[in-house]
């Protein structure tokens, strides 16, 4: 939804932040995004949600609407992208929204002498921005019309776990390694489920003379698999015939470099790929696809940045596309830092 989808000019992601001190105990986030799609205005609470600040035992809980923690990037808002657009992989398992609902988070900073840390959330798994799951759009995996799910237990909610540590290999490089799940059920059938798995890794090296952070080189890749069940449903496309029970196994992943040339100025490539399984259905939505993506960003400072991108897009039963973005963002007042 956020991606860059026409040619000519777009304004995808206007974005109003808030973020502030709630009382001792809780700080409070909202995130408000205002968007131009043809002409219409459209606007989407992002995320509104509390978060502790003084629970014992390094627990923290998080409440509301919010994007979930799953991965590198899902967490992540549209203007911290190192890319004008979403890796493929995401598109494919969480929609152009990225995986985000209303719930609760748990996360328990462990008492390790590295950065460690455990979380799990509890979500909706219904809506527009639960893509895989009871989301009225994944209709369009397996190519029957949804299955109506009322929530009657816990076993209809949407569950994230997520384990990340940090380690510092050398005064100049540190890695990040992360590994996540989501399980749910999902409109293919009365009692069918999603199970997503994904892992991720982030390097970075820094200059130990760093001028601004500069140079520096890093390094970001996910890994994520799907499994969806469906039962034995009739396509939309066709009322006379029926869709076999199957499970539909979709996988995926990106690979990134950016290099900090010098202040302000970050060369960068992504390489990526998603791939299904053949199944009885073919869907659109489960095509092979892989691109490959150099980029150029330039930040005059650190409230505005310029990038230039192109992409060599190769879609299974469409072929070769071939684009480039001109991508200008900028900054209004201050702005929370990004976590690591």
């Amino acid at each position: 939804d956020h991606d860059p989808k026409v040619r000519g000019f777009s304004l995808r992601n206007a974005e109003l932040s808030l973020d502030g001190a709630v009382d001792p105990y809780f700080k409070g986030v909202a995130n408000f995004v205002f968007k131009l799609d043809n002409g219409e205005t459209g606007v989407e609470m992002e995320e509104m949600y509390a978060l502790s600040t003084s629970l014992p035992l390094n627990l923290q809980v998080k409440v509301g609407q919010f994007f979930t923690e799953f991965g590198r990037q899902n967490p992540q808002h549209p203007h911290a992208w190192a890319f004008a657009d979403q890796p493929l992989v995401l598109n494919r398992m969480f929609g152009g929204d990225g995986l985000r609902s209303q719930g609760l988070r748990l996360s328990w900073l462990l008492p390790t002498s590295f950065y460690t840390e455990a979380m799990v959330a509890v979500i909706n798994s219904v809506g527009g921005t639960t893509a895989s799951f009871r989301s009225e759009g994944s209709a369009e995996i397996h190519g029957a019309s949804p299955f109506d799910r009322p929530v009657i237990g816990a076993g209809e909610m949407l569950y994230v776990p997520r384990i990340a540590t940090s380690v510092d290999l050398t005064d100049t490089q540190t890695l990040l390694v992360g590994a996540s799940g989501a399980f749910g059920p999902n409109n293919g059938g009365a009692k069918t489920a999603t199970r997503i798995y994904g892992a991720d890794a982030y390097w970075k090296w820094k200059s130990p003379t760093a001028n601004q952070g500069f140079p520096f080189v890093s390094l970001q890749g996910e890994y994520v698999a799907r499994a969806y069940d469906t039962d034995a449903r009739t396509p939309l496309a066709d009322a006379t015939s029926t869709l076999p029970g199957a499970t539909l196994r979709d996988d995926g992943a990106y690979a990134q470099v950016l290099w900090g040339v010098k202040p302000r100025i970050v060369a960068g490539i992504r390489g990526e790929y998603a791939h299904a399984d053949k199944a009885a259905y073919v869907s659109p939505e489960r095509a092979d696809r892989s691109r490959w993506s150099p980029s150029m960003t330039w930040y005059p400072t650190e409230f505005s940045k310029l990038r230039l991108q192109y992409n060599y897009d190769n879609r299974t039963g469409i072929g070769i596309d071939q684009s480039v973005w001109v991508q200008f963002e900028f900054l209004l007042g201050a702005h929370a830092a990004h976590k690591f």
